[in-house]
Formats: C-alpha cells, sequence, structure tokens
C-alpha cells in the first residue's frame, strides 16, 4: 500500500518544491545539523582523503581496498586527456561573459567529440576528464599560457594544480587546497537545483554531456553555485570598508548597518541546514591552521562570531549560521588563487561529479533498471 506523505495546499504552490519527495538519491544525504553525508559517511571523516578514494566511495556505494583504489586511479588516468580536437575547438571559443558559459559551452562540445551516448561509459569518462576539461576552461578565458596535458604520474587534483597556469601560484598549497575543496563539493543530496535540472534533462534521454551542461547552467546562479563568488567578493568589501584592523565589534556594527539599508549579508543559511555547515567547520578549522594571518581570514572569522549572533535577532531567520560559501573563496584566495570569477567554475568541477553518478542511477538502476519516467510535474492553470 501506498503512504501519503503530504496533501499539497494552495499556499504550497510557487514555493520551489521545497521538501517535496519526488525521488531517492544513493549518493548523498544532508542532516539538518550533522551536515553532509556520502554514502552514509559523515564528510569529517572524508575531507582528508585523497580525491580518487572519495570518487571510488561514490561511484561504487563501498569504500574500495588500496588494490581498489590504485586500479580506478589508473582507469581515471588512461581516460583523462580531452582529445586534441575537443582542445582546438574549445581554445577557438569566445571569452567573453563569465567563465561558467565557456565551462557550460566546453562541455557540450565534449560531449559532440567524445560522448559515448552510454551514461555510465560517459559519467567514468566524464569525471576522468574535468580536471582537463576544467584547467583548459580557466587558462583560456584568463589568457592565461596553453594548458599542458595532464601527467600520468599525478593524481587527480595535483594534476589539476598543475595544469591551471596560475601566474606565480604555489602548486603543492593549489594542490592541497583544490583537493579540500573539490572533496567538499561532489555532491549535496539529491534535491539542490544543480542535481535536480540534471536529472530532470536527462530524463528525456538526453545524454550525460548535455544533462552535466543544463545542471551547471543551474550551477551558475547567484542563488546556487556563484555563491561563493559572491561571499568572497563580501569579504573583501568588509575588509576594504574596515581595514586589516577591524575587531569583531566593527564588523557586528557594519553587519548592522547593512541589514538596516536592506542590503545582503552573505554566507549564512541553507535551506536544509539549521547548524553551521559541517563543510563550513572545516575550512575555518584549516584556515585558522594555515592562513590565521590572512586578512581576509581573519575578517571571515569575525563574520563567523558575530554573523549569527545578528542573524538570530531576526526571528524570520531559520538558519542564521554559515554556510559553505562563507569560507571557500576566502580559503581559495588565501592559498593563492585569488580569482572569484573562476570559483563557480571549480565548484562545477567538483558537482559535476555527484550529479553525473545520480544521473546513472535514475537512468540505469531506478525502478528495479527501469529508470525514472520523464520528469512532468502538474501546473494549475492560473487565469488573469
Amino acid at each position: 500500500m501506498s503512504e501519503v506523505l503530504f496533501e499539497i495546499t494552495k499556499d504550497q504552490l510557487e514555493t520551489g518544491m521545497r521538501g517535496y519527495p519526488v525521488g531517492y538519491c544513493t549518493t548523498s544525504s544532508v542532516d539538518p545539523i550533522k551536515g553532509l553525508f556520502y554514502r552514509g559517511r559523515p564528510i569529517s571523516e572524508l575531507y582528508k582523503w585523497e580525491p580518487e578514494r572519495v570518487l571510488y566511495l561514490l561511484m561504487n556505494g563501498k569504500e574500495g581496498s588500496s588494490q581498489d583504489i590504485t586500479i580506478f586511479s589508473k582507469e581515471l588516468k588512461k581516460r583523462g586527456n580531452c582529445s586534441n580536437a575537443a582542445v582546438k575547438h574549445i581554445e577557438s571559443l569566445p571569452r567573453q561573459g563569465h567563465p561558467m558559459k565557456l565551462f557550460n559551452a566546453s562541455l557540450l562540445v565534449l560531449g559532440m567529440l567524445e560522448g559515448q551516448n552510454d551514461y555510465k561509459e560517459d559519467c567514468l569518462n566524464l569525471i576522468a576528464k574535468l580536471p582537463h576539461l576544467v584547467a583548459m576552461v580557466i587558462n583560456h578565458h584568463a589568457g592565461w599560457e596553453e594548458t599542458p596535458p595532464p601527467n600520468p604520474g599525478l593524481g587527480y587534483m595535483e594534476n589539476f594544480a598543475q595544469m591551471v597556469q596560475v601566474p606565480n601560484g604555489d602548486k603543492k598549497q593549489l594542490a592541497e587546497v583544490f583537493r579540500l575543496f573539490n572533496i567538499l563539493h561532489y555532491d549535496h543530496g539529491g534535491g539542490n537545483l544543480s542535481a535536480f535540472v540534471g536529472k530532470a534533462i536527462a530524463s528525456g534521454l538526453e545524454d550525460m554531456y548535455g544533462a552535466i551542461c543544463g545542471a551547471m547552467c543551474a550551477l551558475a546562479g547567484p542563488r546556487h553555485g556563484k555563491a561563493n563568488q559572491d561571499c568572497l567578493t563580501f569579504v573583501q568589501t568588509v575588509l576594504d570598508q574596515l581595514g586589516e584592523n577591524a575587531s569583531a565589534d566593527d564588523v557586528e556594527a557594519l553587519i548592522r548597518k547593512r541589514l538596516d539599508n536592506k542590503e545582503l549579508v552573505f554566507g549564512f543559511g541553507h535551506a536544509v541546514l539549521r547548524a553551521e555547515d559541517a563543510r563550513a567547520t572545516i575550512f575555518y578549522d584549516y584556515a585558522k591552521e594555515h592562513f590565521s594571518n590572512d586578512s581576509l581570514v581573519k575578517i571571515a572569522m569575525h563574520l563567523r562570531e558575530v554573523g549569527p549572533k545578528v542573524l538570530k535577532e531576526n526571528p524570520k531567520i531559520s538558519n542564521p549560521y554559515p554556510n559553505v560559501d562563507a569560507m571557500s573563496g576566502t580559503i581559495l584566495s588565501a592559498a593563492g588563487f585569488p580569482y572569484p570569477g573562476y570559483y563557480t567554475v571549480l565548484f562545477g568541477l567538483a558537482r559535476s561529479v555527484g550529479v553525473a553518478i545520480q544521473i546513472v542511477y535514475e537512468r540505469l538502476e531506478a525502478r528495479k533498471g527501469k529508470g525514472t519516467p520523464i520528469v512532468r510535474p502538474r501546473y494549475l492553470y492560473k487565469g488573469s
């Protein structure tokens, strides 16, 4: 017998379908207090792993042995090069506009030239090629040096750090921060906008690359993935206004002034979470250990201290605590990547992984292998 979970009322229409169960997510879940879990494992247990080990867990639903990870890593490296044809066409694309536009176009080009029209194969191929693809997108958009091919002697994110031609960048430091950022952003449940849009597109039997392109178009907006870029801009604004020696009291006064002026305060709140984002906590701890003297980090720490206190005073705010975006961009900047325009692309590099694996489940495994039907919610006619 089917269980009735919800009765829908008029007040619940036009609310973004928040809270309505529509399916299953096998890769990850988000607890309002404990935060993010990958395959039932809390992110606090996984963030120190190598990316290949986390990727294996997400793709296979179980932790791999050392031999499993070695074999899997070799497979990723074997598939990791974008073809010369893809490189040629992607590097001929226009540089104008936000780099997410270039990333989205590059995904379609890669799919046109290398897609197998096989969700499982395309999932593994895409995950393997993402570091090369995204490094190429960033280098081309920024006008930096040409992207070298992946080095078979390096790991997943070590390779990415070597391929991104950051001027005067400390490759070792960047590799570690990119690794951390990557792992913390692979997945975040099945109902976030990018995941839902990608799966909805694939439900019409569009191929993996087209579905991921659509998911990344969803990620690009300021209400979703671009928030990390906007958060760093906000932290920088606070620093510019208050200076390097600002105290927590100074930051609190600025927040109150912004709220009085109906201006936004970035980096707080989440649709699901009701406590500080576990990913933000990891970033804060990492910043405290490695970048405690960085001016932006000091401001971000003050915001963490006083932001929830001020926001709690508003009874309409259900979650006044920092989310992952509150610190992710600041960490990247402190590590030597002060280019906020590319932060959403880095988010996409990671999130494409989780969405692609979820698409494989919905197309090939759900409903005993039949796959989910095409997405078709009902809309009620509303006359003028």
